[in-house]
């Protein structure tokens, strides 16, 4: 045990994730490059689907995959190389107050986790279904059962925004 924590697979991952996403967090923050802060934050988006499959939520993390570390992320290297003029010089960095802005992080941190193992926190009672239905299997059965209508008029004022971005783009032709 580990903080009280007992050492299982699962731990060991949840760790290794969240290190990933703070260390890229901190780079996102910390880098002068434009394009390095977008592939840092990149690594956040994985990260964060990566806890999203080990709570369970299969089709969240695939989704935040696919939609944030893979289009978003494609989306923002594409649009900084097609704008940038000349050599990306980025910003000057950090000043003389990141030595506070550390030591003040870090008292905050240190803050947290006191008031974090001093609290009491409850323990869930309720029985958990061994065989749960997949994630997928219950978002499909909310949108085409319970939300069928709704469902269908999202699909329609996307198709016509979609629709009416194409006539604005061919006036501007």
């Amino acid at each position: 045990m580990i903080l009280g924590v007992p050492v299982t697979g699962e731990t060991v991952a949840f760790f290794l994730l969240s290190l990933l996403i703070i260390s890229s967090g901190v780079m996102v923050m910390s880098l002068t490059k434009v394009m390095h802060t977008a592939l840092a934050l990149g690594g956040v988006f994985l990260g964060v689907a990566g806890v999203f499959i080990l709570l369970g939520a299969d089709f969240v993390g695939v989704v935040q995959i696919l939609i944030y570390a893979g289009a978003i992320t494609i989306l923002m290297v594409f649009a900084l190389m097609l704008t940038q003029k000349g050599d990306d010089t980025g910003y000057p960095g950090p000043g003389k107050r990141s030595v506070f802005t550390l030591l003040g992080v870090a008292v905050f941190c240190a803050l947290l986790l006191f008031v974090i193992r001093g609290t009491s926190w409850p323990v869930a009672t309720a029985k958990v279904d061994p065989f749960p239905k997949p994630s997928v299997v219950l978002i499909a059965q909310s949108l085409f059962h319970t939300y069928t209508v709704p469902f269908e008029l999202v699909t329609l004022i996307l198709t016509a925004a979609l629709v009416g971005a194409v006539v604005i783009a061919r006036k501007e032709e």
